[in-house]
């Protein structure tokens, strides 16, 4: 089935229900088998437009390299886009799927930084954040915010979004988990 005609059924689908469509994969955690490229949000939020092609597309180009390696999906945060592959990538694959994105019409290819695979990941739990704030109750984007205003944090990466836990349910304050990335 071509890209086009996915992108057809998900449009079809779209139109009869108000709710996005989202691919159901569960996986304990972010694994190896990634490819992080950092970007700014508005390069990302044209990749969420036509991410089955681009998933064709990066097929395509990893086969003309002659590579094994397949591209499951894609997930798109604001900050970046993580592609899931079959196997582990190695440089050629990375180099390739770089030179891809760069050349999506569109894309400002000064604001891509270079890809990368994950290696290790830490854990930092925050104490002690009040539950409700001057803007409303506690969010993970809220949490992102904060962590990219601290001069520690300024060229940290987050794995997953933050996990926020209320302490009680008598208590005012939250407890916050957060992964990151350590390149």
């Amino acid at each position: 089935m071509s890209a086009d005609e996915v992108g057809k059924m998900i449009k079809a689908k779209s139109g009869k229900s108000k709710k996005k469509p989202k691919i159901n994969i569960t996986t304990k955690r972010l694994s190896r088998k990634q490819v992080i490229i950092p970007m700014a949000k508005s390069n990302t939020e044209l990749i969420v437009n036509l991410v089955h092609q681009h998933i064709a597309n990066i097929n395509k180009c990893l086969k003309n390299i002659k590579s094994d390696i397949i591209t499951n999906f894609i997930q798109v945060t604001n900050k970046r886009v993580n592609i899931m592959m079959n196997k582990l990538a190695n440089l050629s694959d990375l180099t390739t799927i770089k030179k891809y994105i760069k050349s999506i019409s569109n894309i400002n290819s000064d604001l891509i930084e270079s890809s990368c695979l994950p290696k290790s990941k830490l854990y930092l739990k925050i104490l002690g954040l009040p539950y409700i704030m001057e803007n409303g109750i506690i969010t993970p984007d809220i949490i992102e915010d904060m962590l990219n205003d601290v001069y520690l944090f300024k060229n940290v990466m987050l794995a997953l979004k933050p996990h926020i836990i209320k302490a009680s349910p008598k208590s005012d304050m939250v407890v916050v988990w957060v992964d990151i990335w350590d390149f």
